[in-house]
């Protein structure tokens, strides 16, 4: 049984919906109509679940690039009689009760003659629903019980049983074009391809805007394609019904091939909010940057003590965590999950987060009304309650709950940002009680969080031994200027005990209660970057830096996980925490190289921080 390599893919999507597309030419995940949908195409995790292929009968070699400044992806095959191109999107469907969701795939053949086979296969519910397909004429009908895809292209095709199957020789210079549509009540149009893929195109090309800002300017033009598609590929992982962004658009790809880390990533975690706000206004996006702000206002409303870690892409608060029992997993790493039963846990990083979204946000352009005032005062009051409680912290352990000093260093920001929002604006606040709550979460960091025997920041009070990467955000943060002896010590200890030989950083290596030992976590690689930059240490971070562009994708694309050594991807993918990472690395490297920050970060720190 054949799996397509994680980092084999192309993701194409339309701001509710994403689709990857294999090297080999077969969509073989796609959950509609929204991300977090069960999936029609589903043979990432299982050859059973589904898919819809496009390729050469006859063996060919191929490659994957996108239309540039675009998430139209092309998949280009080469076989000894010809040459055939597919290109893949999915179109901005318009709003309202009538909304359809569309797969356009159109084949050119470049050279020929090449005889292409065509095998329309989807399977509903995670295929767990009975998949029925009949020919009505203008389209092949897939009924799912209780949805169903219409198929209509421009090649003959059959239907077999449960698929649609069809074969073609192509000379040089014929087009065909294919359609899968999800619902809608009339028949899709192949021949329309050409008009919607020219309206696709326009709509990518014009939001990325090189003409008119999109980047800040600061960034080294031989940065600015990683940024721009990190850019695209969090725009299709951003919900435009909410504003919500997604950690990603898959469930279940292993953290540990054939092991038990497999979780959904399809859903919203607060603790993202600050780095996502960061990355949107640093693309000039600041639509984006204000509808994600107004989502996690909005949340805030029911009350911090109603806070989850998690959140469906609408707001949905029951998350229960299932295990499809009947399926493979991608390469036999088993439960596939749908769900996550991190949302019940006791995070206090989001607190944190939720504030410094809003200071960050502050800082460009809103302004923040009495409402907004009455949400950051309640998160801040609440934080100087629980800040001491034990928590299963940023990696989401499920073990035992303990201090972890991350989760500390939110707490401390939530009260510093709160108290400058407050005094910024001339808010009226209980600042004495803030203040001597944010010497107390100081003063406990600084004395349990930080080990003279392991000279390092630690993962959580009272141990010598376990080192976390999520410390390198103490000088980020400004908790402590750069060039303090003992956040240099933290990083060399990072450096010597977590960081692999080519510079890939890994979360942590104590025993966290599950088998199998994971990757190396690309956000954390971005994040000892940011940390050697505001060091002054420019050329070290640079080559770090350099190498982890040098291990995305063909298309530029990122996972959560790298596995040093061989490269190999893991965990789900693409992963919106590795691009905002890669994004504000390239801004933070840049503006360091440019400027030549002193360690202490001054301006640039609080700026990024």
């Amino acid at each position: 049984m054949d799996f397509t390599p994680i980092s084999r893919h192309g993701l194409i999507g339309d701001g509710s919906t994403c689709a990857l597309v294999a090297e080999d030419g077969t969509i073989d995940w796609w959950c509609v109509p929204n991300l977090d949908s069960p999936s029609v195409f589903g043979r990432l995790l299982d050859p059973g679940m589904g898919g819809f292929s496009i390729e050469p009968v006859s063996p060919a070699t191929s490659s994957q690039r996108y239309e540039p400044d675009t998430n139209v992806l092309h998949t280009e095959f080469e076989t000894e009689s010809g040459a055939i191109t597919v290109t893949d999107f999915i179109p901005k469907a318009e709003d309202g009760p009538s909304r359809v969701q569309s797969i356009y795939r159109r084949v050119t053949c470049e050279e020929g003659p090449v005889t292409v086979q065509t095998v329309f296969e989807p399977r509903f519910d995670y295929a767990r629903a009975d998949t029925v397909l009949e020919e009505n004429g203008e389209a092949i009908i897939a009924d799912g019980e209780t949805e169903r895809l219409q198929f209509a292209s421009e090649s003959p095709l059959r239907v077999d049983d449960d698929r649609a199957i069809g074969h073609e020789t192509l000379e040089a210079g014929d087009v065909r074009w294919s359609v899968a549509q999800h619902d809608g009540e009339t028949a899709p149009d192949p021949s329309e391809g050409e008009a919607v893929l020219e309206t696709t195109v326009d709509y990518w090309t014009d939001w990325v805007g090189r003409e008119n800002g999109m980047l800040a300017d600061v960034i080294e033009d031989r940065w600015v394609d990683a940024v721009v598609r990190s850019g695209l590929v969090l725009k299709l992982l951003m919900q435009e019904e909410t504003g919500a962004i997604c950690a990603a658009p898959t469930t279940s790809l292993p953290e540990t091939l054939g092991g038990v880390r497999n979780w959904d990533y399809r859903y919203n975690w607060i603790r993202d909010s600050k780095l996502t706000v960061q990355a949107l206004y640093a693309l000039g996006k600041r639509d984006e940057a204000h509808a994600y702000f107004e989502w996690f206002l909005d949340l805030c409303e029911s009350g911090p003590e109603e806070l989850q870690p998690i959140y469906g892409l609408r707001g949905e608060l029951d998350l229960e965590e299932e295990l499809l029992e009947e399926h493979t997993g991608y390469r036999y790493s088993k439960p596939v999950r749908i769900g996550n039963a991190a949302a019940d846990q006791h995070q206090g990083d989001i607190y944190g987060s939720i504030v410094q979204g809003i200071y960050e946000t502050l800082h460009y352009d809103e302004d923040l009304d009495e409402e907004g005032w009455r949400l950051v005062e309640a998160v801040v009051d609440y934080t100087c309650e629980i800040w001491d409680e034990p928590g299963e912290g940023i990696w989401e352990f499920r073990d035992e709950p303990r201090h972890h000093v991350h989760s500390k260093l939110m707490c401390w920001i939530a009260l510093e940002r709160g108290i400058e929002i407050a005094e910024l604006d001339d808010r009226e606040a209980p600042l004495e009680r803030w203040r001597e709550v944010r010497e107390e979460i100081r003063e406990a960091i600084l004395e349990r969080g930080y080990s003279e025997e392991a000279g390092a920041f630690v993962q959580h009070f009272d141990t010598d031994e376990h080192l976390d990467a999520s410390t390198l955000l103490i000088p980020i943060s400004g908790f402590l200027p750069a060039d303090d002896e003992r956040v240099q010590n933290t990083i060399d200890a990072i450096l010597a005990d977590l960081t692999s030989e080519e510079g890939f950083v890994y979360r942590y290596k104590r025993d966290d209660g599950l088998p199998g030992e994971e990757g190396a976590f690309v956000l954390c690689s971005f994040w000892l970057v940011d940390a050697l930059a505001l060091s002054g240490r420019i050329e070290e971070a640079e080559e770090i830096f350099e190498t982890l562009l040098d291990h995305a994708n063909p298309l530029g694309l990122f996972a959560e996980e790298i596995e040093p050594g061989t490269g190999t991807f893991l965990g789900n993918f693409p992963q919106a925490f590795s691009h905002i990472g890669l994004i504000n690395s390239a801004i933070y490297l840049s503006v360091a190289k440019e400027e030549e920050i002193e360690a202490e970060g001054g301006e640039f720190s609080t700026y990024f921080g």
